[in-house]
């Protein structure tokens, strides 16, 4: 491992010097070299395990996990705050509760040691340890006092930094009894901190892209659903973490009308968001121009779909309501179709067989016309729905019909508990089970 001195003394422990023993220089050799060997390897692994975290609060309890080990410490805590003050900040806990994390909170930064580090102090230039905190009487009084009503009684921070991004934040581990870790263990940790902290700031920017995504995806999305007599809605959008293109609407029409949408463009990221923002403003726009002919609408969102993204393609649903009537005509392009739910039934609405957006040279499909019962329930859905339970695509079907059967009758007067109720029974452990890659989109309508 680069860094390491060979000038450091090879021993980790802070016992006194060991008595005068005669030996040849050739077995003292051997004996750092086998010192280095160990610290290398010990290193190695410890970095490789933190090159496996894929997120900061993985990441940050790996860090005091292997900082523990090197420093020979047993509680501690990390403090994640970058300079820049963009975000996202944590304070993460080893062997310490939220109470006992709150505590440590209430002590004034500038008189700990990670608090000066975080302060930007000019003298924690080297990693600060305070090797007897009960007995140093020129410590703040509250340092010494939440010191003493936790146990510990010694504590060493390391910095959290890189040179492009500057400071991320600080780690500080607690002892039991007094105690510094020597030069060898000093050095040790330094490396590795050196390396976590490269590791966090690419979590960092990772964290932050992703937070960006989620904003301009709910921004895309309706940021309220509309009230329409006769119907209740009711909406359910959960976003893969690379931002999806699955999208749902749900616009009020003349003469009491509502239009219910749901789609989901191909890929994942910017260029998905960015399709899926024209192709549901697009909708919007031909929903009100004619959507009393679900076919038209999307046929005009499949030219669209030609002339802004030739290279992609899109599944959608699109169904003209009124409630007043308890009429839908609907249409589908490629997707799911839609579930009625009931006290006398639970069916998929048999739509015709159709390609995608984008597919074929010219898109065409026949509409389909329903009556939903009074009290039922038309539940739209992406495939993402289907796709993250993990299996085939007709046991997911399977599944999806068996969930919405399984909907109690106490709850089915509301479109939203019979939403989640479907969402929990496919994805039991909640929505990042299975392929969390895939965003997850449902729609509910219940009708009068």
């Amino acid at each position: 491992m680069a860094g390491i001195d060979p000038d450091v003394s090879v021993s980790a422990h802070t016992a006194g010097p060991l008595p005068d023993v005669p030996s040849a220089p050739g077995t003292f050799l051997q004996d750092r070299l086998a010192g280095w060997i160990s610290d290398l390897t010990a290193l190695h692994e410890l970095t490789e395990r933190l090159a496996g975290t894929a997120t900061l609060d993985d990441a940050l309890h790996e860090l005091l996990d292997a900082g523990a080990t090197l420093v020979g410490a047993r509680r501690g805590l990390v403090v994640l705050e970058p300079s820049d003050r963009r975000g996202p900040v944590r304070t993460v806990g080893l062997g310490l509760s939220h109470a006992e994390l709150g505590l440590i909170e209430t002590v004034p930064r500038a008189a700990t040691s990670y608090g000066r580090i975080l302060e930007g102090f000019p003298d924690t230039e080297a990693a600060p340890a305070t090797p007897d905190l009960l007995g140093d009487t020129g410590l703040d009084p509250r340092r010494r006092e939440v010191a003493a009503l936790l146990g510990y009684a010694a504590s060493y921070a390391v910095p959290l930094a890189t040179g492009a991004t500057g400071p991320l934040g600080a780690a500080v581990w607690l002892y039991d009894e007094p105690a510094e870790p020597l030069e060898r263990r000093r050095h040790l940790v330094g490396l590795y901190a050196r390396y976590a902290g490269e590791h966090l700031a690419r979590l960092v920017e990772l964290e932050r892209a992703r937070a960006d995504v989620a904003t301009v995806t709910e921004e895309l999305l309706p940021s309220r659903l509309p009230r329409v007599p006769g119907v209740q809605l009711a909406a359910r959008h959960h976003r893969g973490p690379q931002g999806g293109g699955d999208w749902y609407d749900a616009l009020a029409l003349p003469e009491g009308a509502l239009g219910l949408a749901v789609g989901s463009v191909e890929g994942s990221g910017p260029g998905a968001l960015a399709a899926m923002g024209r192709l549901r403003a697009g909708l919007r726009a031909y929903a009100v121009m004619e959507g009393e002919d679900p076919v038209a609408v999307l046929s005009d969102l499949e030219l669209l779909l030609r002339l802004t993204e030739p290279a992609r393609t899109a599944t959608a649903l699109f169904a003209h309501c009124e409630p007043a009537g308890r009429r839908i005509l609907l249409a589908g392009a490629g997707h799911t179709p839609p579930l009625v739910i009931g006290e006398r039934r639970t069916e998929f609405v048999e739509t015709s067989v159709s390609a995608p957006l984008g597919m074929l040279a010219c898109w065409e499909a026949p509409s389909v016309e329903i009556a939903p019962a009074p009290g039922e329930t038309v539940l739209l859905c992406t495939d993402g729905l289907l796709r993250r339970t993990g299996e085939p695509t007709d046991r997911a079907f399977a599944r999806l019909h068996a969930a919405a059967a399984s909907v109690p009758g106490a709850v089915r007067h509301d479109a939203g508990a019979v939403a989640d109720h479907v969402l929990h029974a496919m994805l039991p452990d909640g929505p990042d089970h299975g392929d969390a890659t895939q965003d997850v989109v449902v729609l509910a309508a219940r009708f009068d």
